[in-house]
């Protein structure tokens, strides 16, 4: 298959850039059907921004008391009042028997 440079318009800047015969090899030796829609700099621009965007995010960590056997633990979440708090230990308790 020939190919030949082609001149696109990039989605987020409307800059006009080359979809070159390189780039249209290697597609189509991956057997990507669609042509690119940015430009090589707002393509790494946007990877860059979704790579920070998915650094891990920390949780809370709060310090109550378990519902059922009342020993002191943490829980990675906000308890919200009138529901029940489990330590680990009972957690897993309470899923083997439910599962069982």
């Amino acid at each position: 298959m020939e190919f030949q440079d082609k001149v696109l318009k990039c989605v987020e800047r409307s800059a006009d850039f080359v979809f070159t015969v390189k780039d249209q090899q290697f597609f189509h030796e991956k057997q990507f059907t669609n042509e690119p829609k940015r430009c090589r700099n707002c393509k790494f621009r946007s990877k860059r921004v979704s790579a920070i965007n998915s650094a891990p995010q920390y949780r809370v960590e709060t310090r109550t008391t378990c519902s059922q056997c009342g020993k002191d633990t943490t829980v990675p979440f906000v308890p919200s009042q009138g529901r029940p708090v489990l330590c680990r230990g009972c957690f897993a308790g309470k899923r083997t028997v439910v599962s069982a």
